[in-house]
């Protein structure tokens, strides 16, 4: 699979792009190609969300899935692309740049055997380990429906997932280091494209129907790691792993990996705390926050991660060459790409919340009072999506200096704001019998990822790492009036719920790609009559 022009696999010692030699095109290029194939996945994500959703619906089942799910998707963060690949794709970088290509394979093959046995043995001890872990992460599961047994037997099948997936992470950050973005960002189509094979063909013919989406989790795994074997030989960096704790590159990585397992993953420690309390909240309240996250991700996927992704390696050579101008630049730029972006997708999923909720997943086992419940726990989740987006820019900024104290510090307060919220709201909205007390969780993680933003930038700020260059005040006012502009011609296409209940699949998709058309035009028209063009954007380096 080619995804863009690449340099031949036969001298991959030179591969990739010289950070002097990095435009805004360039990576708004590389970008689209992240976010190309990042549609592609969520697209099919959505289809998965969507079969869960007419198959399981908000019920115990689907509970028990997503805990077993969720533990070793947590871990992965770890793992695999959250502190494992800060730690990893900047030392790569200096390897790339600082050495040849023979010690460059030396520094991969000793991390792949000393890291890969690591994960083996995690992933032996988590199996062991089911029931321990279900009871730790869903404590409310405990009792007698049924719930806590089912989840244990399913982790059993779903935790092999996170040493599949971390290797898979791994393959990916080299390939990423090589300037191939495309092969890892399509690799998660793969565990969708099984996992909606699982619940559609494989679920219907067994006694217990949802263990077929535990079996495909595992054999996702599997596959995903086996698709990037070729793409690693091509550029001859298929890694034979070698045991290397005490390889400079190793102690490296391990150091950076240390205090970045917590600074990186606070988001996913925010929901997993959010998790814990939801279990305790009754059936369905799981499946009910699962299935607004996985709406609130995919614009954050779609852009903020993608961006994310093209810009670590970069800033990880610029930080390497000392070419602090050019650092901050690029972080500066796509900041501004932030800003343009996740504002408007914000208002959008806080309007459209119920029609979206209503035209992808009501339907078979999700019923209306779904949809309501649904929507509500979105529209918290949508407050904090600027906050998740620039999480995604700002900490790989010091990852990529080698700094990982400083996140893990600001990681601390957020998750301590979170943890306080999470359970002042859900006792305060328990206690006045509001039905959407999942909500309330849903909102304390959104504000814990905009403080976290914050002192992340406020940080960067005060070292100078973060310069803003010309052109911010004409693009908050312009963006300000365009977002205006786009909620009022959304507000003004608003039906009410029992329409969208009432109404066909055919209506309901054709009005709101209406209204997602009207609002997508508006606010650009908008920014053109303000003045802006493509060329605002341009990265300007030497």
């Amino acid at each position: 699979m080619t995804t863009e022009k690449e340099a031949p696999d036969a001298a991959p010692a030179g591969a990739g792009i010289h950070p002097s030699r990095v435009s805004g095109q360039r990576l708004i290029a590389k970008t689209s190609v992240v976010s190309g194939m990042t549609l592609l996945s969520r697209i099919l994500g959505l289809v998965r969300d969507v079969v869960f959703a007419r198959f399981f619906g908000a019920s115990l089942v689907m509970d028990a899935f997503l805990v077993a799910n969720r533990i070793p998707n947590m871990l992965r963060r770890f793992f695999a692309e959250g502190a494992f690949s800060q730690g990893f794709v900047p030392v790569m970088a200096r390897y790339r740049e600082r050495h040849d290509h023979e010690d460059a394979r030396e520094f991969v093959d000793a991390v792949a055997g000393t890291f890969g046995l690591i994960l083996f043995l995690v992933t032996l001890a988590g199996v062991v380990a089911a029931p321990l872990l279900v009871a730790i992460v869903a404590p409310g599961f405990i009792g007698e429906d049924g719930r806590f047994d089912l989840a244990t037997l399913m982790l059993r099948f779903t935790f092999p997932y996170l040493f599949f997936v971390s290797l898979t992470a791994f393959a990916g950050g080299i390939l990423n280091t090589y300037g191939r973005f495309g092969v890892p960002a399509f690799t998660p189509v793969i565990l969708n494209v099984v996992l909606i094979s699982g619940a559609v063909w494989l679920s219907p013919r067994l006694e217990e129907p949802g263990m077929a989406l535990a079996y495909a989790v595992f054999v996702a795994g599997l596959f995903q790691l086996l698709f990037q074997v070729p793409f690693l030989m091509r550029i001859q960096a298929l890694p034979r792993p070698k045991w290397g704790p005490r390889h400079e590159g190793v102690r490296r990585v391990a150091r950076l990996m240390l205090p970045a397992i917590f600074g990186s993953s606070v988001a996913q420690i925010n929901v997993l705390l959010g998790g814990i309390i939801a279990s305790m909240l009754g059936v369905g309240k799981i499946s009910l926050l699962y299935y607004s996250d996985r709406l609130m991700e995919f614009p954050l996927g779609l852009f903020g991660i993608a961006l994310a992704t093209v810009t670590l390696p970069y800033l990880a050579r610029q930080a390497a060459n000392d070419s602090l101008d050019e650092f901050a630049d690029t972080l500066d730029w796509s900041m501004k790409l932030v800003l343009l972006i996740a504002v408007p997708a914000a208002i959008g999923l806080i309007v459209l919340a119920e029609p979206l909720v209503a035209t992808i997943f009501y339907g078979g086992v999700f019923t209306g009072d779904d949809v309501r419940m649904t929507a509500l726990a979105l529209q918290a989740f949508s407050v904090g999506l600027i906050g998740f987006s620039y999480v995604k820019i700002l900490a790989p900024a010091y990852f990529a200096r080698e700094d990982t104290r400083t996140p893990v510090r600001i990681g601390l307060i957020a998750l301590a704001v979170n943890f306080v919220l999470s359970v002042s709201l859900a006792w305060y909205l328990t206690r006045i019998g509001f039905a959407g007390t999942h909500a309330g969780l849903a909102l304390a993680i959104s504000v814990a990822a905009l403080l976290n933003a914050f002192l992340l930038y406020r940080g960067l700020r005060r070292e100078g790492v973060v310069r803003h260059g010309r052109g911010w005040a004409a693009l908050l006012f312009r963006t300000a009036v365009a977002n205006i502009v786009m909620t009022a011609a959304l507000v003004a296409l608003q039906r009410p719920l029992s329409w969208w209940l009432e109404s066909g699949i055919f209506e309901r998709v054709t009005w709101l790609a209406m209204a997602i058309g009207v609002a997508v035009a508006a606010y650009f028209a908008a920014l053109f009559v303000l003045g802006m063009r493509t060329a605002d954007f341009r990265l300007r380096q030497n």
